[in-house]
């Protein structure tokens, strides 16, 4: 016979159905929790993908000039001329990876980038490898974010400097708050400090080359004073190191091909469209930028920033449009964290959903985006912040290693995919883990893209792994492989326990012969009772344990037992050292070891709940601890019996 009838079990169905959780402080803070089914209204457009997706891409701009000139100052600053030679090259190398990536879009609309193409294409290996340049890469993109967007705030307001950690963080924790609302809502939230920041950009770039055409942009006033070596030249180590630090700029490129599911249909496209949207806004800027700084005499390095120093020159002065300019630039240095808050937790959940990353990082939250995922970025960048004690300098040798590497293995991959798949008849088709492999006439152009592409981004990170060693890169070189060992060990607990868990060569389920129930007691009231009529139904050989510190409270409990125990027998442990736990486990463990064949040993535990979870404070928790340490015990089975107080 059924435990309820149908119509009882429709209504319960029903109840589940109409459940709406009730309004709480995470409602307030997070918004109203979404259904599975309002996944597919979360999506964006090209619009707002542009401010989610390429915020960190335009940021940029913020500070690669900078770091250029850093580089160059140290022999004076005769050597500002290399810099828009460089800035050229760099921009160079942005054209590559656009069509590098904008061909993994199309050929990967499921999103994932770097890590789903080194996984089909190239391996395990070097699939995790890249999973750890670019969670490296997400963390540093905040940190390092933050960082300069508040350093841009120090600069109009010097005040704050001393407080530079601090605002840092509390930056963080807010874009961690706006980001657990969901995708859909903060990037409406974001995309307004975004294209902001372009119109005032735009302007300032604009007005400072129609000042520098009509002879009337003069050089910046009271710049930070230059401190270069008088012996110093420049050299071919000087202007690859000065490369190195300028290819900041293009760091952020992959992020579209990342996040592609979270664009609207047809996704590939308007994800392609995007990246197209991002690369010729920042190409631009970044070009405009280095060229007015270096005709300016913008000097890097002290309090000030570069864009500061441009945008006060081309506004005459610290008035409403510099105020205004430095607000924007520092809105986007902030925004630009958005970026990896959108892509990191997305990332670790394909990792954690292969086994290589902790399982929980798959659930999604209660706006529908990967909320531990998020939870963990913000610890981690902040931890990195409180360090490196804010500092974009310190914090940029850190950076660009592990994007170039992940820019290096996708593009790889992509060049083996295209072998592959000019290995196929016309008309062919071959479905792979992300993709679907089909014939493509133009197969060996591609690969040639994918394949220089590859090349430069490995030079790239080679140049920037030896000229950045010894300011800190050699962590990064140490961090991804012992990231990549970490992987593959969760990897390897979960096909172990995965192999224990499995029912192959099984055989059939044994039949308990004997069921043995212990029951330790600390006291005789309400709760035990309430514990011990539950034993009672799951078997009739129950033994209740009481361990006694005291004889003359060892005597009221068994007079009270008596009374109250329905015949079962009481086995009271004498502890003359006035330990719990010890006299407890002690016993259980004797017990275990005559345990016959096909006998379980159950333990019911009483545990009384108070009504309040601070009362939880003021009391020992003997029943959590005795779970401790029990669990591990083979052939035992632990039940907690709840009372709760009203």
């Amino acid at each position: 016979m059924p435990l309820l009838d149908k119509e009882t079990e429709a209504a319960a169905f029903q109840r589940i159905a109409d459940y709406q959780p009730p309004p709480s402080w995470r409602t307030w803070l997070v918004g109203r929790p979404l259904t599975s089914a309002d996944a597919p209204y979360q999506t964006i457009g090209k619009t707002i993908g542009l401010a989610v997706f390429a915020s960190d891409a335009l940021s940029s701009t913020a500070y690669a000039t900078e770091e250029i000139l850093f580089v160059l100052a140290a022999v004076g600053a005769a050597a500002f001329a290399y810099a828009f030679p460089i800035a050229l090259a760099i921009v160079a190398l942005l054209t590559i990876l656009t069509l590098s990536y904008e061909q993994t879009i199309h050929a990967y609309p499921g999103g994932g980038g770097a890590y789903i193409v080194a996984r089909d294409n190239l391996g395990e290996l070097p699939a995790q490898t890249a999973g750890a340049a670019l969670l490296t890469d997400y963390i540093l993109t905040v940190s390092v974010s933050m960082a300069s967007g508040v350093a841009q705030l120090t600069s109009a307001y010097p005040s704050l400097f001393p407080y530079r950690v601090i605002l840092s963080v509390a930056l963080v924790l807010f874009i961690m708050v706006i980001n657990l609302r969901g995708v859909r809502e903060s990037g409406v939230i974001f995309a307004v400090p975004t294209y902001f920041f372009l119109a005032m950009m735009f302007s300032t770039v604009g007005i400072g080359f129609y000042r520098y055409m009509t002879g009337s942009l003069g050089a910046v006033v009271n710049p930070p004073s230059l401190r270069a070596s008088e012996m110093a030249s420049v050299t071919l180590f000087l202007i690859l190191h000065a490369f190195s630090n300028g290819t900041t700029a293009v760091t952020g490129t992959e992020a579209i091909s990342n996040g592609i599911p979270a664009f609207k249909e047809p996704k590939s496209r308007n994800a392609g469209i995007t990246l197209i949207w991002m690369s010729a806004i920042l190409g631009m800027l970044f070009l405009g930028i280095t060229f007015l700084a270096v005709k300016i005499g913008a000097i890097p390095g002290g309090k000030e920033t570069v864009i500061s120093q441009l945008v006060r020159t081309v506004f005459q002065g610290q008035g409403l449009l510099y105020l205004t300019t430095i607000a924007g630039t520092t809105l986007i240095l902030v925004m630009a964290a958005n970026t990896a808050f959108a892509d990191f937790p997305r990332l670790s959940a394909l990792q954690a959903g292969d086994g290589f990353l902790p399982r929980q990082l798959t659930y999604r939250g209660s706006r529908l985006v990967f909320s531990r995922g998020i939870v963990a970025l913000a610890l981690i960048a902040s931890l990195l912040i409180v360090l490196f004690q804010a500092s974009v300098t310190a914090l940029i040798p850190l950076y660009a290693i592990g994007v170039f590497l992940s820019f290096t293995l996708s593009q790889a991959g992509m060049a083996r995919r295209w072998w592959k798949v000019g290995h196929l008849a016309p008309g062919q088709e071959v479905q792979e883990r992300g993709s679907t492999l089909r014939y493509d006439p133009r197969w060996a152009l591609k690969m040639g893209i994918n394949g220089f592409g590859s090349f430069c981004t490995a030079v790239v990170m080679l140049v920037f792994t030896i000229t950045k060693f010894r300011d800190g890169a050699w962590i990064v070189v140490l961090l991804v492989p012992a990231m990549v060992v970490v992987f593959c060990a969760i990897h390897h607990h979960y096909r172990d326990l995965a192999a224990h868990l499995s029912l192959e060569d099984f055989g059939p389920p044994q039949r308990m012969s004997r069921h043995r129930v212990i029951m330790p007691i600390s006291g005789v009231h309400r709760g035990t009772v309430a514990a011990l009529r539950y034993a009672r139904s799951l078997s009739d050989d129950i033994t209740a344990v009481y361990v006694s510190m005291d004889p003359a409270e060892a005597e009221r409990v068994r007079s009270k037992w008596e009374w109250w125990g329905e015949g079962v027998r009481l086995m009271v442990l004498h502890s003359p050292y006035r330990l719990f736990l010890e006299p407890l486990v002690g016993y259980i463990e004797e017990i275990a070891a005559q345990r016959q064949p096909n006998e379980t040993i159950t333990i019911v535990v009483p545990q009384f709940v108070p009504r309040r979870r601070w009362h939880n404070l003021v009391h020992s928790q003997a029943a959590i601890w005795l779970r401790m340490a029990l669990m591990f015990k083979q052939g035992i089975v632990i039940t907690n019996v709840p009372y709760q107080l009203e």
